[in-house]
């Protein structure tokens, strides 16, 4: 297993690892993905098993302290001074679940954040995966203003 940050020519993998991770409504597209991919390639870690992307996580850095819907379109909004590292999703695909790989995506996330000196990581999900981000040591602080892809979302916060 290796873990690295992205580049352009991982584009139509990372599409492919999305689609197969959140419904239609959900996942981020081809193009959202490529226009991520000019502004910020080294907030995309990808996991590789044998040359193959299994999984990764990506999202930009921020001032702001939640996530808005506005910054899953608009890559421009990430600003790499930022205090927050949002989290966009967590994405293994699913013959890999259940192996520790998430995790080991997300300690190295939370573990790049704390040394490029951010106050924390940030992220959304859905109530029944709220127990595993506590693992982490993020904290829920209640139902989110995202309406992304038609879900109820919990704003959850790490503060280092």
């Amino acid at each position: 297993m290796n873990i690295r940050t992205a580049v352009m020519e991982d584009l139509e993998s990372i599409t492919k690892v999305e689609a197969a991770c959140f419904p239609k409504e959900e996942a981020a597209t081809s193009s959202d993905f490529e226009k991520r991919l000019r502004v910020y390639p080294e907030y995309f870690w990808l996991l590789e098993d044998g040359g193959k992307i299994i999984g990764f996580i990506n999202g930009m850095v921020t001032d702001e302290p939640f996530i808005r819907d506005e910054m899953f379109k608009d890559a421009s909004l990430h600003n790499k001074n930022g205090m927050w590292q949002t989290i966009f999703g967590v994405n293994t695909i699913p013959e890999y679940r259940r192996k520790g790989y998430a995790a080991m995506l997300m300690e190295k996330v939370i573990s790049d954040a704390k040394a490029q000196g951010r106050k924390g990581c940030v992220l959304t999900c859905k109530d029944k995966l709220i127990h595993y981000y506590e693992k982490f040591g993020y904290v829920n602080e209640g139902i989110s203003s995202s309406a992304h892809g038609g879900a109820v979302w919990y704003d959850m916060r790490l503060t280092f």
